[in-house]
């Protein structure tokens, strides 16, 4: 329930703090003390419209901030939640800051939202309704959602919206499928042609900088073989650096073994021994090493001419399929798969096209059990509506819920069915929409009833009545009083009213007046709330009852009307 609200700088208030209790709460006052304006500080805190207009003559900025204490259950939780907003305990604050530039923030809990989060946040917290309200039950957009609730349907809405998005989702794969199958179609015959040349061709991953390393070698491998051969030619045979090396390494081995040096006592030539073995051992190497890169160029000239053929057949191919020629074996897999796809094209359409009937098929079946639980439900809010429109002065009027249904074809996410409330005000007249054919007064009182009926049914915690009773007096008047306290027994009820039936009944009482005060810049005007209680509250009864002149009949009528809600 909406527990506090601080409003600074707006208007012709410069500084209020109220706070509300449960139940059902009077605000009164005289025509042009100000209660719109509470009502419009109070809407700019739930994200309605900001305008420059708002803030006070001569301040920067309005403040207004509204404090809400919910069930931890409560589903706006959850909205933030999707928002990146986790919420602590069970208390909400929305505050709004509205500059006199005309720019406006908003902020939940102290964290900086958006203005259309704000809105949203709002719209679950509280409900407005007045004359010239266009929300809430009035907008057949909400029509469907009401009756669901009324009837406790909105699991089965749920599963209807989880059926139909598998219902598009499996039409969608059978339709992607056919268009790539027609695609594939049409190009059958290329497809079948590249493939066949790439096949041929057999391109393998690398192949490019294989071939063309191995032809530039080719190429050059003449003046390569030669300078291989100079370097073999100085490792071997007679007089070469390896041969000395050889014949040295002989005399110093028989020196050292003529030397007759015990086994104790190291001979000097040793080290150079071994040191002569090492560099003729890797002279060997560096020869074999030479060997086997001449035996690398050694090549037939044909060899060159297949290899220039090869690169140049990849390259041209790659350019004809625009890609590059390390693509070319993925291509060829993606048009064997294109041709496979053609060929189980006909047993994988008949799976897809199985898939999506028996999605429809789900979907039709929980739509039209859905739509049938509706106009149970629809029925029954109809017969229960009328029974609250007599005291309300409307027993000739009548109250529909027009259902219409649709294809399963036309269907959507909320089933097959089109709600609204229609009613005939007058009797011999055709229903017709609510908002175009009642009046202000009994719109005002047609949801007054509405919200009877359905505030046990997921209502929003705070519900405004702004000048419900207007148009209607005496025993009308009092009936809507007993109806607005009847809905503060479960949810929290503000009535903005003329009616002393009404402010007679309530728990709480709040008189809205305006006060002259003195400025720096002379005289102005404010307004100023009062909390009443006892006789101040009984005085305002009687006002509400005789006018600006209080009468003992008017306060004794005021008692009596008090004593109702004792």
């Amino acid at each position: 329930m909406l527990a506090a609200l601080s409003i600074r700088d707006i208007v012709l208030i410069d500084k209020l703090d109220l706070e509300f209790g449960e139940g059902l709460s009077a605000l009164t006052g005289e025509t042009g003390a100000g209660k719109s304006i509470l009502l419009d500080a109070l809407s700019l805190a739930l994200g309605g419209r900001g305008d420059a207009s708002l803030v006070r003559r001569g301040a920067e900025q309005g403040q207004v901030t509204a404090t809400f204490e919910l069930t931890p259950d409560h589903p706006v939780f959850a909205l933030l939640s999707e928002n990146g907003i986790a919420i602590e305990d069970a208390v909400l604050i929305l505050r709004r800051l509205q500059g006199n530039d005309g720019r406006s923030r908003a902020f939940i809990n102290d964290l900086s939202v958006s203005v259309q989060l704000q809105r949203q946040v709002g719209r679950a917290l509280v409900e407005i309704h007045g004359q010239h309200d266009e929300r809430a039950l009035i907008d057949p957009s909400g029509h469907r959602d009401l009756v669901d609730a009324f009837g406790g349907l909105e699991r089965d809405a749920a599963q209807v919206e989880a059926c139909y998005e598998a219902w598009v989702d499996a039409d969608a794969a059978m339709l992607r499928h056919e268009s790539e199958v027609a695609a594939a179609r049409a190009n059958a015959d290329y497809l079948s042609h590249a493939l066949d040349e790439l096949r041929t061709i057999a391109p393998e991953p690398g192949e490019e900088d294989s071939l063309s390393g191995r032809r530039q070698l080719m190429m050059n491998a003449e003046k390569i073989a030669a300078d291989l051969n100079e370097a073999l030619d100085a490792l071997q045979g007679e007089g070469t650096a390896g041969a000395r090396l050889a014949s040295a390494l002989r005399r110093i081995e028989r020196q050292a073994a003529a030397s007759g040096a015990g086994p104790e006592v190291a001979s000097p030539l040793t080290p150079v021994a071994e040191a002569l073995e090492r560099v003729l051992s890797e002279t060997e190497t560096a020869r074999e090493t030479i060997e086997q890169a001449l035996a690398a160029t050694a090549f037939e000239p044909s060899d060159l001419e297949r290899a220039e053929e090869r690169l140049f057949a990849l390259r041209a191919l790659a350019r004809k399929h625009r890609v590059q020629v390390d693509a070319l074996p993925a291509l060829m897999q993606k048009l064997e798969a294109d041709v496979a796809a053609i060929t189980t094209s006909e047993s994988r359409a008949a799976e897809l096209a199985k898939q999506a009937a028996e999605a429809r098929g789900a979907y039709e079946k929980a739509a039209l059990a859905l739509s049938k639980a509706r106009a149970k439900a629809a029925k029954k809010l109809d017969k229960d509506v009328a029974s609250e429109l007599a005291p309300l002065k409307l027993e000739k009027a009548r109250f529909l819920t027009q259902l219409d249904t649709v294809e399963v074809d036309e269907g959507g996410p909320s089933g097959i069915d089109r709600i609204s409330f229609f009613v005939a005000a007058n009797p011999g007249t055709e229903p017709g929409p609510m908002m175009k054919v009642a009046s202000g007064g009994e719109l005002a009182r047609f949801i007054l009833a509405l919200k009877v009926v359905l505030a046990s049914r997921g209502s929003a915690p705070t519900l405004i009545f702004d000048e419900v009773e207007s148009g209607v007096g005496g025993a009308t008047a009092a009936a809507v009083g007993e109806r607005l306290a009847g809905l503060g027994e479960s949810v929290q009820v503000l009535a903005v009213t003329h009616a002393p039936q009404v402010a007679a009944l309530a728990r709480g009482h709040l008189r809205i007046a305006k006060k002259a005060v003195s400025t720096s810049n002379g005289e102005a005007m404010t307004t100023r709330v009062a909390v009443l209680e006892g006789v101040e509250r009984r005085e305002e009864v009687a006002r509400m009852l005789a006018g600006q002149t209080i009468t003992d009949e008017a306060r004794a009528a005021a008692d009596r009307l008090m004593r109702k809600s004792a």
